[in-house]
């Protein structure tokens, strides 16, 4: 970890164990899986009761920044860029400074928050987020890779909190059968959720939605702020 940390040693935003700051919510996934739609959607839907912050990663630029900055789901100065220079796992998962420099920003700036989302560059199947870094992880998988996807397995399908089966509008056009994505998405999680969505068709992705809000809850009443 940093040593930027020392310097904020008495903020109750960087307490160890978590105690009044922001849940951190780590979104990953391959390329074109819908991340940024997903993002998009949570901020749209959230926004209203929820205080919320973004930061997405990109190897060389600020596109996926720049997209939700576009489509005004958020305060643009709500949304910070992270060029990571590198393959995306690396700053989500080994190297993760520049990642947490941006989410203290945020809670700094706009404190107390009640989640962060942090979105990965796209990447493969084995990316997962330290957990020194995200507190919960949604993993992101679209249709179009084909139903044989979930089976395949990898850290990022088996190990998130909930993994989101992303375009099902698609599915009878690339012959992608759900009823054996979800029979084997559930083998390889075991009780760890599965949800399906089309964020084209959804676009609020109310039970994404759902599940953050109560991921948020959940988060605030173990870790109540510190009295002052």
């Amino acid at each position: 970890m940093s040593s930027h940390h020392d310097d904020h040693h008495d903020d109750h935003h960087h307490a160890p164990d978590g105690r009044g700051r922001a849940l951190r919510l780590g979104v990953g996934g391959p390329v074109g899986s819908g991340k940024t739609a997903l993002v998009a959607a949570l901020c749209r839907t959230l926004g209203a009761s929820l205080s919320l912050g973004v930061v997405t990663n990109d190897i060389y630029t600020t596109e996926d920044a720049d997209f939700l900055r576009g489509a005004g789901v958020l305060d643009e100065e709500r949304i910070l860029a992270v060029e990571t220079g590198c393959c995306p796992h690396t700053a989500i998962r080994d190297d993760i400074a520049a990642n947490l420099d941006a989410v203290e920003t945020l809670e700094h700036r706009f404190g107390p928050l009640d989640v962060v989302i942090v979105e990965s560059g796209g990447d493969n199947l084995t990316a997962t987020f330290s957990r020194g870094l995200a507190d919960r992880q949604i993993f992101v998988l679209d249709v179009s890779g084909g139903d044989k996807v979930p089976r395949k397995g990898g850290p990022g399908v088996t190990a998130a909190d909930l993994l989101v089966v992303n375009k099902t509008d698609l599915a009878s056009m690339v012959g992608a059968d759900l009823g054996v994505m979800a029979r084997d998405a559930a083998a390889v999680r075991g009780e760890r959720p599965v949800l399906f969505t089309s964020i084209r068709q959804d676009p609020e992705a109310g039970d994404v939605a759902g599940w953050v809000a109560e991921q948020v809850r959940a988060w605030s009443h173990a870790h109540p702020a510190a009295l002052s």
